[in-house]
This record gives structure tokens, C-alpha cells and sequence, in this order.
């Protein structure tokens, strides 16, 4: 079923949505969610959350592009129930790791939001990602937007993990270099 179609069964209220939300996107949600909880129950429930979080939220909203807006959602809800579980229990897990490897980039999301708008942080992490190798850019997006581990990233991206962290170090230098230089204070 094509992403349209599903969104008209959530926007006609019809039940559907969610099963065919699940069969075309549970599969990649899920990896999205497991990367991020390292929990297969914990992943199940997120996803749940997150096919909720859609019905509930469509409409009002119409989004133009169903994959990106659900992730969205996994992500927001897996994060939240990452940051609250590992911060009970001090365990490392991928989030945490990429997270900090990124902190020397963007500065706390306070700061961030008293400074600039969240969406023109957006757009010039974008710009920035634009402008770089599409190897870097593929190996950062999969090490901090899809969060795979070091390993995995730098297995896909057909490298070694030496050049791939190598890589992360120049990628992520030169994104706090072209934040400094778009007015972000880090």
C-alpha cells in the first residue's frame, strides 16, 4: 500500500492504518528502535506508542512524507525511554555513545533552544551534510541519525572501523567549525 493511501485510513479514521502502517514500516521502525533500546520488549512497546502516537496525531497533521514522520516518532519515544532507563542504571548502550561522541558539536538542547530556533539548527546541520563526501555522509547519518553501532556503520560504508572513526572525528570537527561559523555559540 502506498504511503498516501495509508495516510487517508488515518485521516478517514480507519483502523487499517495501523496494520498497514506495521507491515510496510515495522520491520525498519523496529531496527530504528533496537539501535536506540538494545531491548526487544522495550522496542515492541515504542513501536506500539509510536502507531498510537500517529493515530493520534493524524490528522490534525498530514505528513508529506509517512517514513520520516514515524520515524520521527520512534525515535522521540525510544530516546525518552532510553535517557529515563539508562540514567536509572548508568548502562552504556549506542545512544548514549553516539550522543556523547556528537556533545562536543551542539551544546545542550537548552542552549540551543535560547539561542536559535530548532529548525534553522536543523537546516544548517543539513547544509552542512550537503556539502561533505557522500561516504561521510552516509557513515554519519548511519552512526547518529539510525544510530548503528561504530562497527556496523563503518561495515556498510565498505570500511574499516579505524577509517570510519577517523572519518566521524573530521565529519563531526567540521560540523562544530561550520556551526561556529553560522553564529552557534558551543
Amino acid at each position: 500500500m502506498e504511503d498516501n493511501e495509508i495516510v487517508r485510513l488515518y485521516l478517514d479514521r480507519n483502523e487499517k492504518a495501523i496494520d498497514q502502517t506495521g507491515r510496510k514500516y515495522g520491520r525498519y521502525l523496529g531496527k530504528i528502535a533496537y539501535n536506540i533500546l538494545r531491548d526487544t520488549e522495550d522496542c515492541k512497546e515504542c513501536l506500539n506508542e509510536a502507531y498510537l502516537a500517529a493515530w493520534n496525531s493524524i490528522p490534525p497533521q498530514k505528513p508529506a512524507v509517512l517514513r520520516t514522520y514515524l520515524v520521527m516518532l520512534v525515535r522521540r519515544i525510544c530516546v525518552k525511554r532510553a535517557e529515563k532507563k539508562y540514567s536509572q542504571k548508568r548502562l552504556g548502550n549506542e545512544y548514549a555513545v553516539s550522543l556523547s561522541e556528537l556533545e562536543e558539536c551542539i551544546s545542550d538542547s537548552d542552549r540551543v533552544d535560547e539561542d536559535m530556533e530548532l529548525e534553522q539548527l536543523i537546516e544548517t546541520i543539513n547544509s552542512y551534510l550537503r556539502n561533505i563526501s557522500e561516504e561521510a555522509r552516509s557513515l554519519f547519518i548511519g552512526r547518529y541519525y539510525y544510530l548503528d553501532s561504530l562497527k556496523k556503520a563503518a561495515s556498510y560504508c565498505g570500511m574499516s572501523e579505524s577509517k570510519a572513526k577517523s572519518m566521524l572525528y573530521r565529519t563531526r570537527s567540521g560540523l562544530r567549525e561550520h556551526l561556529i561559523k553560522e553564529g552557534y555559540i558551543l
